[in-house]
């Protein structure tokens, strides 16, 4: 329950205020304004004002209020049982901390849940760069990055110090072992954030911290993994340690650059469900760069295909891979092994064509940029870049086989 919450009371408020104008005419409304002054002074005019306008305006805040207060102490209350407040609690985190920290934010701001938004396509598509531009390790040549209504781009345009942006926005790296450095333990990976972002200032604090943020990610017990080496990891946990150093900063967005793909096959499962476990609890916007479109269908609640730079196609994470519009799009699927896709029932699996490699992005073709492998190419593919199309229930696609583009294209963001 949250601040919006409280709008159903409004409606009660409302009944209220009938009963008691209407009803019991406490403050009737049919009497209108008495405008009419008295010789020597307006008492009849502030009276009838207060009678008539004041008094059903306090009704109905002092009833939203009362309602949303109420909602607010029931979500403290559960937050409050939560097992991460539990377990700073056990650690010795002030009561004044857990409940300003965790029970009343939760309770004051909006309730939603997180998002999660899947980038795929296939290697050399430009969306590490795009999550790197994100993080603002790589600079934007050119438009704007847009974050809370302010332009975040760097290369001494940005409206945003750099610091204070990265207390919103953490990247988590392909590889957790470049990613972590070899010569500090997990202890000094997880302290660092706590400080420097100002969340932990003493030893107990940060110690207290670190070890919930490893509880956190399911490395336990923490007081073993907290003195262990990146070497002394596996890779599962070594990803697993980049992800509570990433938590410990408090984010509000994630960007995860194929967070699984230099992991075992067994241990892949497990990072992806602790990542969507993390964007429900913490409520986070995560960014998955991914090249299996399958897999975004299960763990993203909208997917972008990328190609050569260019997105050729988004919607909902169920709809992309059973209704793939764009060409790229088909071929990416086709690609992905499937029991299922046999050939007239022979036994025989299909095959799909090969049809080249992905054009350089230093000297890329003109229109869209997919036309020299695309099995549907026209010549206005090669002239310019098809604008979008809205195809229904959240789905676009940029192809000129679904027309001209029905949406006016937005300004590079």
């Amino acid at each position: 329950m949250t601040l919006l919450s409280a709008i159903p009371y409004f409606w009660l408020a409302l009944l209220i205020l009938y009963v008691l104008g209407y009803t019991l005419n406490w403050f009737p409304f049919s009497d209108g304004y008495d405008l009419s002054l008295t010789p020597d002074g307006s008492f009849p005019y502030i009276v009838s004002v207060i009678y008539h306008a004041i008094l059903p305006a306090l009704t109905i805040v002092i009833s939203s209020m009362l309602g949303w207060l109420l909602t607010m102490r029931n979500t403290m209350i559960t937050t409050l049982s939560e097992d991460y407040v539990l377990l700073a609690q056990a650690k010795g985190l002030s009561e004044r901390r857990v409940i300003f920290s965790y029970a009343a934010r939760n309770a004051i701001l909006p309730n939603v849940t997180g998002f999660a938004l899947a980038l795929v396509g296939e290697s050399g598509s430009g969306k590490t760069t795009v999550a790197r531009m994100l993080a603002r390790l790589y600079p934007a040549t050119a438009g704007a990055i847009t974050f809370q209504g302010r332009n975040i781009a760097s290369g001494g345009r940005s409206d945003m110090r750099l610091r204070d942006y990265r207390r919103y926005v953490q990247l988590i790296f392909q590889d957790p072992f470049s990613s972590l450095n070899p010569t500090h333990d997990v202890r000094y990976h997880l302290s660092r954030p706590l400080r420097l972002f100002g969340h932990a200032s003493t030893e107990t604090e940060v110690m207290e911290q670190a070890l919930a943020l490893l509880q956190r990610v399911s490395l336990t017990p923490a007081e073993q993994f907290l003195v262990k080496y990146p070497h002394q990891l596996s890779g599962g946990q070594r990803q697993r340690v980049a992800i509570a150093r990433a938590l410990a900063v408090r984010p509000t967005v994630l960007l995860a650059d194929e967070p699984v793909s230099m992991l075992d096959v067994s241990i892949r499962l497990d990072i992806l469900n602790l990542l969507a476990q993390l964007k429900e609890d913490e409520r986070l916007a995560l960014l998955y760069i991914m090249h299996d479109i399958a897999r975004a269908r299960y763990f993203a609640d909208e997917t972008l295909v990328m190609y050569a730079g260019q997105t050729v196609e988004g919607g909902p994470s169920e709809t992309i891979p059973q209704q793939p519009k764009h060409p790229y799009t088909q071929l990416l699927l086709a690609a992905a092994p499937d029991p299922d896709r046999l050939r007239n029932g022979s036994g025989r699996m299909l095959t799909t064509q090969a049809r080249g490699e992905i054009p350089s992005l230093v000297t890329p073709p003109t229109g869209c940029r997919f036309h020299p492998r695309c099995p549907h190419v026209m010549p206005s593919c090669k002239e310019r870049f098809p604008a979008r199309t809205e195809l229904g229930g959240g789905q676009w696609v940029n192809c000129f086989l679904y027309g001209e583009g029905n949406v006016t294209p937005a300004a590079p963001q």
